[in-house]
C-alpha cells in the first residue's frame, strides 16, 4: 500500500454512508468486562435490538452475563469462550452489529474483522491506537461498506447537545476556543455513574501513566469535533503536546501525576485545549468549555451560561436556561432514559440512537472517520510530547492524502 500522505481515496466515502434498514438488530457483544456487562444490562431498554451472542475467555462471565439476560425477560445468548471465539462471532450468519468492549490493544484487529465478515461495529473509545490503526479501519469501512461506530458517550450528555444545539442555532456568534478534558482519579473511589472495577483501574492506571500522551483523548475531543462540524466545516490540522513527568509511588512501574497537555489548531483557526489526568486527586472534570464571541458555557467544575450582554448564570439557573436547546432526537433519547430511570442517560441516548438508525437505515451521528480523527491522537499527542513539544501533522483520514 502507498503511503499515505501521498495517495489519494481508491474507495468512495464513507462519509453519510447508508445502509439496508435492520428492523431488528441482533447483537454480538465481545468482551463481559464492566464496561461489557453495563452495555448488556442497559439494553434491556432498548427496543428493536436484541443481544444475540456473548463473547469473553472467562465462563464466569458470560454466565453471569445470561443470568443478566433471563432475569430482565431477554432470552439466553450464545455463550462463545476462548481466546479466538471472537473470530468464530464475526462470522455468525445471524449477527448484525459486533459489538466491542475489549481492552483498548483489540479493538481495531476485532473491528476489521468484523466488517470485513460483514458486520456493522460498535466499539468502546478508543477505537485505535495508533495512526496506522486508524487508517485500517477507514480503508476497511469504505471497502466493506460497513458503519463503524466508536461508542463515544460524551458526544450524549446532555450539557454537551445542547451546546450543540444553541451552537446550531448561531448564539454562540463565532466560536473561537473550546476546552476538553479526562479528569479522573481512577484509584479514588468513583462518582455515581463513574464506577470502575479493580482490574479497570489498575489496567487504566498503567496504561495511561506509562503512554507518554494522551492516549484516552476522545472523551474530550469528541463533543468539540462535533460542536465544530468537523465533517463539513473545519477539522483538526496541528497539535503540540507536553506531559508532566509525574512521580513514582511504590514500585517504578506506579508512575503517579504524569498528566497530558495539548493544543490543537483547526483549518479555520479555532484553538483546543485537552488534558488527561488520572493519578491526581482533582475533582472528576471534563470542562465542555466553549468559547464564542456571544456566549460561554461551561459545564465542570460548575455549569455556566455568560452571553455578551447580562449577567452570568451559574449551577441550576445556567442548566435550567440551557433546557430551552435540549430539543435534538438525541437530547430526547437522554430525557427518555432519565425517565426510564436508566442508570447512565448518556449511554442510553447513544446507543438508542445507534439502534433507531440502524433499525431505518439513516446514517449514523458519528462514523469512521470520526473514529479516526479522534483515536490519532493518541499516537500524536506521544509523538509530540517525546519531541519536547514540537508540533505534529494530524492526518486528513477523509481525503487520503
Amino acid at each position: 500500500m502507498k503511503n499515505h500522505r501521498n495517495h489519494y481515496r481508491i474507495m468512495p466515502s464513507a462519509q453519510l454512508l447508508a445502509c439496508q434498514p435492520i428492523p431488528v438488530v441482533r447483537i454480538a457483544l465481545i468482551g463481559l468486562g464492566n464496561r461489557g456487562m453495563k452495555t448488556l444490562e442497559r439494553y434491556q431498554y432498548i427496543k428493536n435490538a436484541e443481544i444475540c451472542c456473548l463473547v469473553d475467555i472467562d465462563k464466569q462471565r458470560l454466565d453471569a452475563a445470561n443470568a443478566k439476560l433471563t432475569a430482565t425477560g431477554r432470552p439466553l445468548a450464545r455463550a462463545m469462550q476462548g481466546a479466538e471465539a471472537w473470530k468464530e462471532a464475526c462470522q455468525l450468519a445471524d449477527i448484525d452489529l459486533v459489538y466491542i468492549c475489549t481492552e483498548w490493544r483489540w479493538h481495531t484487529v476485532i473491528a476489521v474483522e468484523a466488517m470485513n465478515c460483514g458486520k456493522h461495529v460498535a466499539v468502546e473509545v478508543p477505537a485505535a491506537t495508533s495512526v496506522a490503526e486508524c487508517w485500517q479501519l477507514v480503508e476497511t469501512a469504505e471497502r466493506t461498506r460497513r458503519h463503524l461506530f466508536m461508542t463515544e458517550n460524551c458526544c450524549y450528555d446532555l450539557f454537551a447537545l445542547e451546546t450543540l444545539e444553541m451552537a446550531r442555532q448561531g448564539h454562540f456568534g463565532h466560536i473561537t476556543h473550546c476546552e476538553g478534558a479526562y479528569i479522573h482519579h481512577i484509584k479514588s473511589p468513583q462518582p455515581t455513574g463513574c464506577y470502575h472495577s479493580d482490574t479497570q483501574r489498575n489496567w487504566m492506571v498503567h496504561s495511561c501513566a506509562a503512554h507518554g500522551g494522551n492516549p484516552y483523548p476522545t472523551h474530550a475531543i469528541g463533543p468539540i469535533a462535533q460542536l465544530l462540524d468537523f465533517h463539513h466545516a473545519d477539522r483538526m490540522v496541528s497539535l503540540v503536546s507536553v506531559t508532566a513527568k509525574g512521580a513514582f509511588e511504590g514500585d517504578e512501574t506506579d508512575v503517579m501525576g504524569r498528566i497530558n497537555t495539548a493544543l490543537i489548531q483547526t483549518r479555520n483557526g479555532v484553538s483546543i485545549m485537552l488534558q488527561l489526568d488520572v493519578t491526581t486527586p482533582r475533582p472528576y472534570n471534563r470542562l465542555q468549555t466553549v468559547c464564542g464571541t456571544k456566549a460561554f458555557v461551561q459545564k465542570y467544575p460548575l455549569p455556566t451560561l455568560q452571553r455578551a450582554e447580562g449577567e452570568p448564570l451559574t449551577g441550576a439557573e445556567a442548566l435550567d436556561a440551557m433546557q430551552h436547546y435540549a430539543t435534538q432526537p438525541a437530547a430526547l433519547l437522554w430525557q427518555e432514559g432519565h425517565a426510564l430511570g436508566v442508570p447512565n442517560e448518556m449511554n442510553y441516548a447513544m446507543d438508542a440512537r445507534l439502534i433507531y438508525c440502524l433499525n431505518n437505515g439513516l446514517p449514523l451521528d458519528m462514523d469512521v472517520y470520526d473514529a479516526a480523527e479522534w483515536s490519532c491522537l493518541a499516537e500524536l499527542t506521544q509523538k509530540s510530547a517525546i519531541q519536547g513539544g514540537m508540533p505534529v501533522e494530524i492526518p486528513d483520514f477523509r481525503n487520503h492524502k
